[in-house]
């Protein structure tokens, strides 16, 4: 990781009046969309007031947060905003910091491990000899769907019904593949 500033590893970044941010290991001004950059990096900041030297991280990423949602792809439901705001003033509203870092950090295991078993499912498993069969019927399916020529013998009347029977075997196999995956989970 590359030196910061204070020797940590941690970004200082500091927010001035005008409202811009400067990076100090950089030299340079950024922007929120490079703060979410960083984020989804896993590189560690804090964002200071370049005035008062308050640290305002927690400011600056629920701002992030509401940028993200306000660009149409909303992750945070309705309901689970207001069951959050609720619990402030609530008695047990210290214990909600906690909990949501647990939960946050059981669903970043959970994902990885899931997207471990699918790459080892796909790598040689199972499933890979289906996935190569699908692959082999989409080939065919898409070949059925080329010009017609008209057929000179029976054999080749009957190859051109055989695209349509495949494509029917492909659905059974993606429907059975679909049930292995629910399996999974």
């Amino acid at each position: 990781m590359a030196k910061s500033s204070d020797g940590s590893g941690t970004v200082i970044i500091k927010k001035y009046a005008n409202r811009r941010l400067y990076n100090t290991e950089t030299s340079s001004y950024i922007t929120l969309d490079h703060l979410a950059t960083m984020t989804r990096e896993g590189r560690d900041f804090k964002v200071i007031d370049a005035k008062s030297e308050e640290d305002i991280t927690h400011n600056v990423l629920t701002q992030i947060i509401m940028e993200e949602e306000n660009r149409g792809q909303t992750m945070l439901p309705v309901s689970f905003l207001r069951q959050l705001i609720s619990l402030y003033g609530d008695s047990m509203q210290s214990m909600v910091p906690q909990y949501l870092e647990a939960s946050m950090d059981a669903f970043r295991r959970n994902q990885t491990q899931f997207r471990q078993a699918m790459e080892g499912a796909f790598a040689g498993g199972p499933f890979a000899e289906i996935a190569k069969r699908n692959m082999e019927m989409l080939e065919a399916a898409a070949s059925a769907f080329k010009p017609p020529r008209t057929a000179a013998t029976k054999d080749e009347a009957v190859a051109e019904t055989a695209p349509r029977n495949e494509v029917e075997a492909l659905k059974a196999q993606l429907a059975a593949m679909q049930e292995q995956i629910n399996k999974l989970k």
